[in-house]
């Protein structure tokens, strides 16, 4: 069997591994804190005894877009964005910290600040525990600030801070949870830097025309492969015919 066929096989399964990148993008681009994955293809020559002769495709995401969506104001009490660079801290499904933009914030029954995703919202000591009180107030530096219930409604009390960091941006990876992490797994320090937006979301940064029109160039670059399968498929057939007459 021609060895083409192989070669055209691997792009077109490399280009489904692409377009399922595009896929999810999509799929997020109305997620609060969003960040879209890049993804690229690249040519990858067949080393074995002698010179590479076929070059196989090969798909992979080189980096995350970073840059920041648009805010959105909500006049949520507990809908807060990141005003410029900088993460929220919050405690991952496997106990790890990770990193969110997504400030939609909401509190559990049993006292829990956690993500619109369920993650718990890390303070100075660990995951946010708020008692029941009739207001809560975060502040632009992550304070969080409440009003005990049966309590003067002048009376703030200050009961936690949000963990806010900067880690260097060459250092972060994201993970197949959506979370951002940096690369030596090490929980980064609180700043003082960061600063919030209350009453406001961040949006996905992803960028539904530029995502619809790679889409449509995928498409087309897999029914390249495909066209090139078959015309493969029938150059066997046509050598097969010949060497029959012979």
């Amino acid at each position: 069997m021609d060895r083409a066929l192989y070669v055209a096989m691997s792009g077109a399964k490399q280009i489904l591994l692409a377009q399922a990148s595009n896929a999810n993008n999509l799929a997020n681009a109305n997620t609060p804190g969003f960040r879209a994955d890049f993804e690229q293809l690249r040519s990858m020559p067949v080393f074995g005894n002698g010179y590479p002769s076929r070059v196989y495709a090969m798909t992979e995401r080189p980096g995350t877009d970073l840059s920041m969506g648009s805010l959105q104001t909500t006049g949520r009490d507990l809908d807060v964005a990141i005003n410029g660079e900088g993460w929220i801290a919050v405690q991952a499904r496997d106990g790890s910290e990770a990193y969110t933009r997504a400030g939609n914030l909401q509190i559990t029954p049993s006292g829990q600040l956690v993500t619109g995703s369920g993650l718990p919202v890390l303070g100075n000591a660990g995951p946010i525990a708020i008692p029941p009180a009739q207001k809560v107030e975060i502040g632009t530096d992550g304070t969080i600030s409440i009003v005990p219930q049966n309590a003067n409604p002048a009376a703030l009390a200050i009961l936690d801070r949000i963990k806010l960091v900067k880690p260097d941006k060459s250092l972060l990876e994201k993970g197949e949870d959506g979370l951002m992490r940096v690369r030596n797994g090490a929980p980064v320090a609180a700043t003082n830097e960061v600063q919030l937006v209350t009453g406001s979301l961040e949006g996905s940064n992803v960028s539904t025309v530029e995502e619809l029109v790679q889409m449509i160039e995928l498409a087309r670059q897999f029914e390249y492969q495909i066209k090139l399968m078959k015309t493969v498929e029938d150059n066997g057939n046509a050598g097969t015919t010949l060497m029959r007459i012979g």
